[in-house]
């Protein structure tokens, strides 16, 4: 999944959207110089050789035009530097929480036929449902061909998006939905819950007529939990996310907070992690992450095995988070503790100028874009530990100003005592 339409509504910075196909430039430099039309022609043989029918293919072509716009967005699309308790207070704001209880007891017969066939909870549903299109409200505006096959030409991800768009056609030629139907988000996700044509081909159920994501919420419903199940491996039965809080906080081991490591909860009671209301974590061995997205001075959760699911489908992880928050509250969960003072977050400027110290110092941050994904935060982990600093993740201006040091006095700073 990409940033779903609800999402990308609430944090982009405000492109227009495109108006019109414009013509493509010159010709693409991954499709050996071929031109659109040439690229294009090639594409449809690809789409028939894997049995696409002609017929499928004719309905489609006034829809495959290229549009610079399209590609343009995809270049500068900039992932948001909000907090997880801006974002989420936000996204999983009490409005989402009542509309989504609503839904599931509007469609209380689908829920309970999805929750039987896949095992995904009414709420686990109901909560990608709102954040991805506000159950149906938001779900884009843009033509879906269009948009398809402009990034499929565009070198940056053509293979993905050429591939993307053969599932379309193939969701022509099954009959689920006609080509002027095709409407969704500028990077071709179509339907409540932002299905790109891959997840709907092979994922979307029929719980009322034909598989229709845009307009049918019982197949909305019956093909998330289809998806979440079978393509992103939910436990039937487990939990996902649950707040908690850290009692020992002066001595605690915070290089353990880190979804790459699972204690059994009792190991976690044993350190003094509790439920937010003081009561004891069950003493057994069901394997858990201590997820703090903002440090040690911010909220604190369990994400247990189910929670994968939530970063499989959207590596952001206040996307993630937030989505698994949203569930907990929808199946009746307090709102989470908010932080006792404001947790510092360094600026966008500033973040980028830590990767590129941590890249200087050896470690892979991924993309230095000034956003602390996994990689990132990984690393700021190592460097707060070779730095005696809490090794909880989360980049601070100390940690900056010990990395700045270094760069200038690398013997002295690293001999700095640990505080």
């Amino acid at each position: 999944m990409h940033a779903s339409a609800a999402w990308a509504q609430a944090t982009a910075p405000g492109f227009p959207a495109p108006a019109r196909a414009t013509p493509a430039p010159r010709a693409a430099s991954c499709h050996n110089g071929a031109n659109f039309d040439r690229f294009l022609a090639d594409l449809k043989q690809q789409a028939m050789a894997a049995g696409v029918s002609q017929r499928a293919i004719s309905e489609a072509a006034p829809y495959l035009v290229y549009d610079q716009g399209i590609v343009n967005r995809d270049r500068g699309q900039r992932v948001f530097g909000q907090v997880f308790t801006e974002f989420s207070g936000r996204m999983a704001a009490p409005y989402r929480m009542q509309q989504g209880q609503a839904r599931i007891k509007t469609y209380a017969a689908a829920f309970a036929r999805a929750e039987k066939e896949y095992g995904v909870p009414p709420a686990v549903i109901a909560a990608f449902w709102g954040l991805e299109s506000d159950f149906g409200a938001n779900m884009g505006t843009l033509p879906t061909l269009r948009s398809l096959v402009s990034l499929a030409y565009d070198c940056r991800r053509s293979a993905r998006f050429a591939g993307e768009t053969i599932a379309a056609l193939k969701i022509i030629d099954r009959g689920d939905l006609t080509p002027d139907e095709m409407i969704g988000s500028w990077a071709g996700e179509l339907g409540q819950t932002q299905f790109l044509p891959t997840h709907y081909f092979n994922y979307a159920v029929d719980y009322g007529g034909r598989r229709n994501l845009l307009s049918s919420p019982e197949d909305v419903i019956g093909s998330t939990a289809n998806y979440i199940a079978n393509g992103l491996k939910w436990k039937r039965g487990e939990p996902w996310l649950q707040e908690v809080r850290v009692t020992t906080a002066a001595n605690f081991p915070w290089d353990q907070a880190d979804l790459t490591i699972r204690l059994p909860r009792s190991k976690w009671a044993q350190l003094g992690v509790k439920y937010p209301d003081g009561k004891p974590l069950p003493d057994d061995d069901m394997p858990a992450s201590l997820l703090m997205p903002m440090g040690r001075a911010g909220p604190a959760f369990l994400a247990y095995a189910n929670f994968a699911a939530y970063t499989e489908w959207n590596n952001s992880l206040i996307y993630s988070t937030t989505a698994g928050y949203l569930a907990t509250r929808i199946a009746g969960a307090p709102p989470m503790q908010r932080p006792t003072a404001p947790v510092a977050q360094l600026p966008f400027n500033e973040l980028r100028e830590l990767q590129q110290l941590l890249v200087r110092a050896g470690y892979d941050v991924g993309k230095v874009d000034g956003v602390m994904g996994q990689q990132s935060r990984t690393a700021v982990k190592a460097m707060q530990i070779k730095f005696g600093l809490p090794a909880d993740s989360w980049p601070t201006a100390e940690l900056l100003a010990r990395m700045r040091g270094s760069r200038a006095q690398p013997a002295a700073a690293a001999a700095q005592p640990a505080r």
